[in-house]
């Protein structure tokens, strides 16, 4: 049978591309394959490979969160704030995680219960998110935290990263959580055809919010490892981290439709993300030309999206 090449995009474009990549880079680098900057690639990806993987839950029904980024912001502040303070780590984790949920839920809440549209919803929360930021830190980094916190983002386990290794358990979670439970038969059944959902007897509208909750607590696991790393809260992190976030998981094959997207794409995508930023600024690529190659890379997966649907 003649495979097409819109077939052969649709099934093994993103590993291509991959690949291509990492030869082109290699060649144009030759810092690029040795193992620390590998290993600097996976660590740098985590931070939003994590949130990608809440993300991918959200675009499986058919929304999209545009404010991880600024919800990872307060969330972070939080942190640093309650570490200057000398809270307990294991407390500062929790409210850390906390703050994200409480930011997913609010939106969920809207989204659902008032009927608004998740871009609009979600645009506000980012606003609003990123405000509570400014104010709570006064517009100034939050900075100097203990070693055992420091541990978070930039220790090590059996010679692996730390927070490589929150991100594949977060992964796997993710995996069983959409292969084996109700709620991932549902948050892909609601992106394939909500109305068949509610009249099956399924609160659709409780499994949307659980999908936005998820969202804002991978915000929060990533301001931790942000903070962490950094040893400093920014008043601006996470600015256009959902830019990465949301072509991470439509790179990796999930549809802005709903219904149709793997956590195993999204974790392919991010790394693909997280290759193409360490390749343009070991090649001195001016940041403000990523931002473009950026969003030119975004059109291209919806462009990849679109032929994958037509063929569907």
């Amino acid at each position: 049978m003649k495979v097409t090449f819109v077939e052969t995009l649709k099934n093994y474009g993103i590993i291509l591309a991959f690949f291509i990549i990492l030869v082109v880079l290699s060649i144009s680098s030759p810092v690029f394959l040795t193992v620390n900057n590998i290993i600097n690639v996976i660590r740098q990806t985590s931070i939003y490979g994590i949130m990608a993987v809440g993300m991918t839950f959200v675009i499986l029904t058919g929304g999209i969160d545009l404010s991880v980024g600024s919800v990872l912001g307060v969330s972070g502040a939080i942190c640093a704030g309650m570490l200057k303070a000398g809270n307990p780590i294991w407390l500062v984790v929790l409210a850390t995680l906390g703050v994200g949920i409480a930011c997913g839920f609010a939106s969920g809440i809207f989204i659902t219960r008032a009927r608004i549209t998740p871009f609009v919803v979600t645009l506000g929360m980012m606003s609003i998110a990123r405000g509570l930021t400014l104010i709570y830190t006064k517009g100034y980094p939050i900075s100097g935290f203990s070693p055992a916190f420091r541990q978070i983002g930039g220790g090590y386990i059996l010679g692996m990263p730390i927070p490589i290794i929150i991100f594949l358990v977060i992964v796997i979670i993710a995996y069983i959580v959409l292969t084996q439970t109700k709620l991932g038969r549902y948050t892909y059944a609601i992106g394939g055809n909500e109305e068949t959902v509610r009249l099956s007897g399924i609160d659709s509208n409780f499994y949307k919010t659980l999908v936005y909750i998820i969202s804002g607590a991978t915000a929060g696991f990533s301001a931790l490892i942000l903070t962490s790393r950094l040893n400093s809260a920014e008043p601006v992190a996470g600015t256009g981290y959902e830019l990465d976030v949301i072509a991470a998981v439509v790179i990796g094959g999930a549809s802005l439709n709903g219904g149709r997207g793997s956590v195993w794409g999204t974790f392919i995508g991010s790394l693909l993300i997280g290759v193409i930023n360490n390749g343009m600024n070991l090649l001195g690529i001016s940041p403000y030309f990523q931002q473009v190659v950026k969003g030119l890379i975004i059109i291209g997966a919806v462009w990849l999206d679109q032929l994958r649907a037509k063929e569907d």
